[in-house]
């Protein structure tokens, strides 16, 4: 009955985020319709002031899969428009390295346009600074550089053919490609025959814009813009000076030396959608992502795992737990308690404190911080609030959690410690507070210095960084500090049964009961609930692919919690049954020795899925991927602890001991 109390209560979940998910399909705050008429309708219906006739496109960063360092549009000296102010940026966007600016291209609502200029540049290659713009564009070609446009606040897509006569919507194209000294066409350059040349590079220098539009019956004027499309091309152009989007491909030899020009110019169309809804009209990239079917699978992967170990535990639970405190209860002669056995002998002694309690209450403290932000995060990912139209919501509200669940970070490291028989509690506050935090943060500032020598948009301006420092020191750090107080005035936990004065000597044991051994195995069982999961998340951090099945990840979240749990405590009964009663940091490292698993998956990851090149972007890679690991070890580490904590109180609460 409790396993599949347990897979109820999980689906349950999952129908409650599918629902809301759906339910909420409201306008976000920030996130409303904008309405579009054309400029003499605007004028004229001036009673519909909301009705906006002029289209903005912005750009944002660069980006590429050969390549962790992204940059910024003008980096690669586009066309610029220098006139506009730059949108404002919220704080999960610059840890992302987003750098939304206004850009040259400008049309309004339904009125075509063909081959309209923007601008052209010109490089001569005995100048150095012109050798230098054209090598850093012909890299950016060579890696594979994408484009990210925003159009009303949704991705411009590049649609494509590809294999079973699917369509791909990519929310990126490419600054242009390469055709190898071999004659090999790379990256894009497949898509035209006329891309032959051999060490020859081809920039995409000018767009077919498609608009795709909504007319609301419901009110008074004007139409919801609900898909952006666009198709790169490249021109060389019969006269330079008045485009004409006709002519060869805009080819630039590898050898080239003298003076080049490339003209860029876009073309407009807009186009009456009946059947797509604003509310669905991110559908068409997503749907063209297939997923689902891989994530259905994981899940019944995982739960079949639950069902494993929830049985396992509830067939310890209820019979051989219940058969063991039986007799021990009915124990009514010393003789017979002589004849003890098992995880009871070592009642004396299971709560003795562990060598270095400081350490590991610190550890639990910012665990306890990682899960309530990681939940609560994913909580409001699943009701919508933190979709992928709602860029940098999910990073901000991450932040913001953690720095606002200081005080529970306190709470819990002072209680334990305290419970330890620790009495240096300020240095349990101090380390609480500075020193998992402190390693994440040098880890960040060093990858942070990596990116400002590269040059890289993902670099964290120098006020963010103080804004940050401001919010871990200003806000996170005393609030820790008054949970710690609450947590050490508060009276010590009271354990179940008296600890003995001697220390038991702890038996010979077997190699399975080793701590290594077991450490090693308790981890792969939550790993094998996660890692089809992971999959998607490192490619959407490192392939730059969106991320959305929100839903998926917070059912994997709870199955993830009950795995680590069940898991901990099957290994911490066998463990009390070989009459070892160091449990407290085994638990802990045996469902934290998961994120050793993610770390080999991801070195997996980086050298059978990724392109990546360069030593800035391999350093930045395993630098980034150490501090996911770190935390994810704090999360899954916690978790065990508190299972195994929760199972020994309890059988020895109802065992009665003389």
């Amino acid at each position: 009955m409790v396993v599949f109390h347990r897979v109820r209560v999980v689906f349950l979940l999952l129908f409650v985020c599918g629902s809301l998910r759906d339910a909420l399909s409201f306008y976000l705050p920030g996130l409303a319709p904008v309405s579009f008429c054309e400029k003499e309708t605007s004028e004229k219906n001036s009673d519909v002031p909301d009705c906006k006739s002029f289209i903005e496109l912005f750009v944002n960063r660069l980006d590429s899969v050969e390549s962790v360092l992204p940059y910024e549009y003008t980096a690669f000296d586009f066309c610029a428009d220098q006139s506009e102010k730059r949108p404002s940026e919220n704080l999960g966007q610059v840890l992302f390295g987003e750098r939304i600016e206004p850009s040259p291209y400008k049309f309004s609502f339904n009125k075509n346009l063909e081959c309209q200029p923007v601008c052209v540049k010109s490089y001569k290659t005995d100048k150095t600074d012109d050798k230098a713009k054209l090598d850093f564009l012909k890299k950016g070609m060579l890696l594979n550089y994408q484009h990210h446009w925003i159009v009303d606040n949704m991705p411009v897509t590049w649609c494509y053919d590809v294999e079973d006569n699917q369509k791909f919507c990519n929310p990126g194209f490419p600054i242009g490609c390469y055709v190898t000294d071999t004659g090999r066409a790379k990256d894009a350059c497949v898509v035209n025959a006329d891309f032959n040349d051999k060490d020859t590079f081809y920039i995409f220098n000018h767009v077919d814009i498609t608009i795709f539009y909504h007319k609301v019956e419901t009110e008074a004027a004007g139409a919801r813009l609900v898909a952006a499309k666009l198709e790169p091309k490249s021109f060389k152009h019969t006269t330079i000076d008045k485009p004409d989007c006709t002519g060869p491909p805009m080819s630039l030899s590898n050898k080239f030396n003298g003076e080049i020009k490339i003209p860029y110019t876009y073309s407009v169309k807009f186009v009456e959608e009946k059947h797509i809804r604003w509310a669905s009209r991110w559908d068409y990239i997503l749907e063209s992502m297939p997923h689902t079917n891989i994530q259905w699978f994981s899940i019944m992967n995982s739960l079949v795992i639950v069902l494993f170990l929830s049985g396992m535990v509830a067939m310890i639970m209820l019979r051989t737990l219940h058969k063991d405190i039986a007799r021990y209860n009915q124990m009514d002669s010393v003789e017979d308690a002589q004849e003890e056995f098992g995880w009871k002998l070592v009642h004396g002694d299971v709560f003795r404190p562990p060598r270095k309690g400081m350490l590991l209450s610190v550890f639990l403290g910012s665990g306890t911080q990682i899960f309530i932000m990681t939940f609560v995060t994913l909580f409001f990912a699943c009701l919508g609030f933190l979709s992928p139209a709602n860029r940098g919501a999910l990073m901000t509200c991450a932040v913001v959690l953690w720095v606002l669940l200081g005080t529970p970070a306190g709470y819990v490291a002072a209680r334990y410690y305290k419970s330890f028989g620790g009495e240096k509690w300020k240095t349990n506050v101090l380390l609480t507070a500075f020193l998992c935090p402190g390693v994440v943060f040098a880890d960040f500032f060093v990858m942070n210095l990596i990116l400002w020598g590269e040059g890289s948009s993902a670099a964290m301006p120098f006020g963010t960084l103080v804004a940050i420092l401001a919010l871990w020191f200003c806000i996170s750090v005393p609030l820790t500090f008054i949970g710690a107080y609450f947590g050490f005035k508060k009276s010590g936990i009271e354990h179940p049964v008296r600890t003995n004065q001697i220390p038991r000597q702890i038996p010979e044991q077997s190699f399975y009961t080793k701590p290594l051994p077991g450490i090693v195995m308790g981890g792969i069982l939550p790993f094998g609930c996660i890692f089809i999961q992971l999959f998607f998340i490192l490619n959407s951090i490192w392939s730059h692919q969106m991320y959305y099945m929100f839903g998926f990840l917070f059912l994997v979240f709870i199955i993830l919690v009950i795995t680590c749990s069940e898991a901990t405590i099957l290994l911490c009964y066998f463990h009390l049954c070989a009459e070892d009663y160091h449990w407290q940091w085994r638990s802990f490292l045996t469902s934290g020795f998961t994120a050793v698993y993610f770390l080999v998956y991801a070195i997996h990851y980086f050298f059978s899925k990724l392109q990546i090149s360069g030593l800035a972007s391999t350093i930045l890679y395993f630098g980034y991927t150490m501090i996911m690991a770190l935390i994810f070890f704090l999360f899954t580490g916690t978790i065990g602890f508190f299972a195994c904590f929760w199972f020994v109180t309890k059988i020895y609460s109802v065992v009665k001991v003389d």
